[in-house]
């Protein structure tokens, strides 16, 4: 039986890679995100390289309709063998000294909550096969303390701790969890940066899991970034 790649907050840059990576080891891939003609997009491309895929729409700060569209991507391809976790910012990013509760809520919103919506909603059937996996992403600031990104860091580092956390106590029950840190743009025909060279780091991550010793992978440069919010506070004082 084929085994279910699920997407939340696919697009068409890093979802589409991850899609694809998977997709070509004989992976079906369900892509969840808000905007129907998006997905028929994505999924009508993956169609094109032979890969089974479709789309299902749902606004990750919706729970019931996150809920019911990994229902129904469970129904049209069962069970959840991996979940990949990627929304995009939204909303308001706001200053460290200017930031509100609403600003912070706001992002742990989409980038804590959604997850642990999502997570909770394949868990059990990993737990009850005693394996699967869930891919965790966040962003740079998630690392990289960054006083522009104040609110989305400090969510994203929410993410970051408990998908660590998850990694600590599921791995004795054959289920992997893991973040990938995303410290670079998403830029096609880069050497790191294109969408299926990250993809196909994404799938090593996956494919080792039998090891059970890796927690976190980093895509790009860690030290670019702290280099860049060093300049960039330097041009604000």
């Amino acid at each position: 039986m084929a085994r279910t790649l699920a997407i939340i907050g696919a697009g068409p840059g890093l979802g589409l890679g991850v899609a694809r990576a998977f997709g070509r080891r004989g992976f079906q891939v369900a892509l969840i995100a808000r905007t129907p003609a998006t997905l028929e997009a994505m999924s009508a491309e993956l169609a094109e390289l032979g890969i089974t895929a479709a789309g299902f729409a749902a606004d990750i700060r919706d729970r019931d309709s996150l809920i019911d569209a990994l229902a129904a991507a469970k129904a049209r391809f069962g069970p959840i063998d991996v979940l990949e976790y990627s929304p995009s910012p939204t909303g308001t990013i706001a200053g460290a000294s200017a930031v509100t509760v609403e600003d912070v809520a706001a992002q742990l919103d989409l980038h804590v909550l959604g997850a642990v919506a999502a997570v909770g909603q394949v868990l059990p059937d990993m737990l009850a096969r005693g394996e699967g996996a869930l891919l965790l992403t966040t962003g740079v600031s998630s690392t990289v303390p960054a006083p522009f990104l104040a609110n989305v860091g400090m969510a994203m580092a929410a993410l970051r701790n408990w998908a660590h956390t998850l990694h600590a106590e599921l791995a004795p029950r054959g289920v992997y969890a893991a973040t990938v840190t995303i410290a670079s743009g998403i830029i096609p025909g880069d050497s790191v940066a294109d969408p299926d060279v990250i993809g196909a780091r994404y799938y090593d991550l996956y494919d080792l899991y039998e090891r059970r010793d890796r927690a976190e992978l980093v895509i790009g440069d860690l030290e670019a970034f702290r280099t860049l919010v060093a300049q960039v506070g330097a041009n604000t004082t």
